[in-house]
């Protein structure tokens, strides 16, 4: 038995959301991603448009401890720290730690259940996509490569 029924889950109002926007030399990306807290963990659904074009195509995706997608010329989502790691545990077991992103053509759609994490538990924090795949090996977070876009993890808002 499935500890969620992702039909009916999906059918439902999330109870948060990130909208993704790129910056710097990465101005067009943009998405979505909704986050609904299920008995079994938490589904993530994810969409994005206006990935670079790279060698792999392939993006590291992380749930980092920082509140801002703010940051500086050299690093405009600085402000996002690290992966969440509430358990000071290594890389690739940090709560933060997520599959990558796979491009198509300059989308990615991903859908993962999750029980790292509850969503009270990243509200205010930040989901970050990076220009590389992550290679789940290297301390402290996975050799993933510069932050190419961002998004605030918020609670959903009700429907009026």
């Amino acid at each position: 038995m499935y500890p969620v029924n992702q039909l009916s889950c999906l059918q439902k109002r999330s109870d948060a959301v990130a909208r993704i926007s790129g910056s710097g030399a990465y101005p067009g990306i943009s998405g979505l991603a909704r986050f609904y807290q299920e008995t079994g963990g938490v589904l993530l659904v994810v969409n994005v448009r206006g990935l670079p074009n790279t060698p792999t195509s392939i993006y590291g995706f992380h749930i980092h401890a920082g509140s801002q997608c703010t940051g500086n010329a050299e690093d405009p989502f600085a402000d996002t720290d690290g992966h969440l790691n509430p358990d000071n545990v290594p890389h690739p077991q940090h709560a933060g730690d997520l599959p990558p992103l796979f491009g198509n053509h300059g989308c990615a759609f991903m859908s993962v259940l999750t029980d790292r994490f509850s969503v009270s538990d990243i509200l205010g924090r930040t989901l970050v996509i990076h220009i590389s795949p992550d290679d789940f090996t290297t301390q402290p977070s996975g050799n993933s490569g510069k932050k190419i876009a961002c998004g605030q993890i918020l609670r959903a808002c009700a429907r009026a």
